[in-house]
């Protein structure tokens, strides 16, 4: 007997926007469980699984981890709002300091920049020296002045 098209892996995957090969490593991580097969029979997905894949998907473009996404997927039963809410503000402490990492190398990059037209052509390009120095303590210094 074949399982309907839309509750195969197949299916799961493009109700979820995702490939084949996304699902099984969901599955392979414990993320996504695998369902049992008849004797001869295709797996049946249920249609939440898609749900579930969608979720993961959407956590991951938030910056979860899987690891993270599995702690989350543990809070599921409704009642574990506020251990989900720490996990939420954890990661937006992460994403924080990302932020201000990647302000950082902004200002360092504009620096170089503007070192490297101010000087004409004149001397050695600042921003091949400045990646070539020994310290980088030279290029965080070279940040600060933007």
């Amino acid at each position: 007997m074949k399982a309907p098209k839309e509750s195969t892996i197949g299916g799961v995957a493009r109700a979820a926007g995702v490939n084949v090969e996304t699902v099984k490593y969901y599955q392979r991580m414990g993320l996504v469980p695998v369902p049992k097969r008849a004797y001869g029979s295709f797996r049946e997905y249920p249609p939440e699984i898609a749900t579930r894949v969608r979720f993961i998907k959407r956590a991951q473009q938030l910056g979860f981890t899987l690891a993270e996404v599995k702690n989350l997927l543990a809070l599921e039963d409704g009642r574990s709002c506020s251990k989900a809410q720490t996990l939420a503000a954890m990661k937006l402490a992460t994403v924080e300091l990302r932020i201000a990492d990647l302000n950082h190398m902004r200002r360092a990059l504009k620096n170089l920049i503007a070192r490297c037209g101010a000087s004409g052509g004149r001397v050695r390009c600042p921003i091949i020296v400045t990646l070539a120095h020994d310290s980088p303590s030279w290029i965080s210094s070279s940040m600060d002045k933007v």
